[in-house]
């Protein structure tokens, strides 16, 4: 799984990644208020409202995530032809980037979910709406524009919310048009039969349609794997995402259905779920089409949906949130970065079957100034991957005397584990951290450009097995023992 400060580095990638997304639109509205009193007339409360606000909502609100992520957002849609459809036309306008086609059916009436608000808390919702198939003229305006925006997108999105616009013709015209274009097609699904999805690249159901399509258990983590992979087979998907809510996401491949990729969730505080699914869709269309990994895609969904249920009514997030979002995770789980020595050969046995090239470095890092900044960033720009060994308290004392370190080992660590430059920290009490480097075989071992090569521990070693030494560059003025004394003065 790639760290997550790697992946906030190739936010950009997101900035205009071409998405097309077709499915079933609505208004969402919201109704704020409070409630003082009890109606005379009934037991029910009587909300004293303040403010209103409405927004895109279903596949409307996939395509508001996508501009939200910088994506540039191609929509096809479905409106009746009254007030709300038209207040959709113009918010369809604000969509960065973006552009809308909506097919206006003077037959059909525009879905309207109303949500009443008291006290941060949803009362109640109302929804006004046709949730009938399309007309046969209608279906053909929907792939005709589909198909027209098809030649600008990486990947295309069906938002499916059983009101009517994805049919059985669009759904399997707008695929094999997708497949037979080389796009990425990613299905956010409704309903017990996912036969009408036939092909898709990416499912996300949620666990109860999970269990509603697969016809199985979904309870625990092989369930859902085994549920997951059954819709694979049956219905020839490359991969099912399936979201858990409180329990995260669980991601299985066609390639790989014998190996899970179970996310814990990222939410810190739910507020309100609404639209954290189109959130999830959105997010994994575009990082797909920004060239983000599938498994990397479902990374950033995680994160995404966390920030979503944080907030109130059918929100979005950011790319700025994003980072923020994947930074406080990782230093969450810096110390998920200390690794045993067993650990560590793991690690390099399987960085090295995929052809990654590692550095290492070593040092006692006891108060992290910019001096280590800019050897670790130096270091980690020269490889994939970059090992740090870490001298124990022990070795400290031995060093550099009494009163240090100033940090204990497991704190060093930590703030070593939470940078996004260091990939592997491994805590050594040794005099020298030869043995670690006949353990890893580096293919850089970095150190100071206070060095000369032959006093670099390590170095003879790492030439004779085809790596090679780098000096990194100081920042003048900066070391630990310098800084301990100034604050003694």
């Amino acid at each position: 799984m790639t760290a997550r400060s790697d992946l906030v580095g190739r936010l950009g990638a997101l900035q205009g990644a071409a998405v097309l997304c077709i499915g079933d639109v609505m208004l969402d509205r919201f109704v704020y208020g409070e409630v003082e009193r009890i109606s005379p007339e009934a037991p029910v409360p009587v909300l004293r409202i303040e403010r209103e606000s409405a927004m895109l909502g279903g596949a409307g609100n996939v395509a508001r995530n996508l501009a939200a992520l910088g994506a540039s957002a191609r929509f096809v849609s479905v409106t009746g032809r009254d007030e709300a459809g038209r207040e959709i036309a113009v918010l369809c306008d604000t969509l960065a980037d973006g552009k809308a086609e909506l097919v206006v059916d003077g037959q059909r009436r525009t879905t309207i979910k109303t949500r009443f608000f008291a006290g941060g808390q949803q009362m109640l919702r109302a929804d006004h709406e046709t949730a009938l198939p399309i007309a046969a003229r209608t279906e053909t305006g929907v792939i005709r524009h589909a198909v027209e925006y098809l030649g600008d997108a990486a990947v295309v999105v069906l938002s499916d919310y059983r009101k009517g616009v994805l049919t059985e013709r669009v759904v399997s015209e707008v695929i094999a048009a997708a497949v037979a274009a080389g796009k990425t097609v990613v299905v956010d699904p409704k309903g017990p039969d996912y036969r009408r999805y036939r092909g898709a690249h990416v499912v996300t159901p949620n666990r109860k349609e999970l269990a509603e399509a697969s016809h199985m258990p979904v309870a625990t983590d092989d369930e859902i794997a085994r549920a997951a992979a059954h819709l694979i087979e049956t219905h020839d998907f490359g991969a099912v995402l399936a979201t858990r809510g409180a329990d995260g996401m669980t991601l299985i491949t066609r390639e790989r259905p014998d190996a899970p990729l179970h996310l814990p969730t990222d939410a810190r505080e739910v507020f309100d779920v609404s639209g954290a699914g189109d959130t999830v869709v959105a997010t994994v269309a575009a990082a797909l089409a920004g060239g983000f990994s599938l498994a990397e895609a479902a990374q950033l969904a995680n994160a995404a949906a966390g920030i979503v249920v944080g907030k109130s009514g059918t929100a979005v997030a950011h790319p700025d949130e994003l980072a923020a979002a994947l930074h406080r995770q990782d230093l969450l789980t810096g110390e998920g970065k200390v690794a045993t020595v067993e650990q560590l050969r793991e690690r390099v046995a399987d960085w090295r079957r995929r052809g990654l090239k590692i550095a290492f470095t070593n040092g006692c890092f006891d108060l992290l100034h910019p001096g280590h900044v800019a050897l670790l960033s130096q270091a980690r720009a020269a490889s994939d991957r970059l090992v740090v060994g870490l001298n124990s308290d022990a070795s400290v004392r031995r060093l550099k005397g009494e009163g240090r370190p100033v940090q204990s080992e497991a704190a060093r660590a930590m703030v070593l584990g939470s940078l996004a430059s260091v990939d592997l920290v491994v805590i050594f009490g040794e005099d020298t951290p030869m043995a670690l480097i006949e353990a890893i075989r580096p293919d850089v071992l970095v150190k100071g450009a206070d060095y000369t090569k032959d006093k670099v521990v390590g170095a003879d070693f790492v030439e004779a097995n085809g790596g090679r030494v780098l000096l990194a560059d100081l920042v003048p003025g900066q070391s630990t023992s310098a800084t301990i004394a100034r604050l003694a003065k």
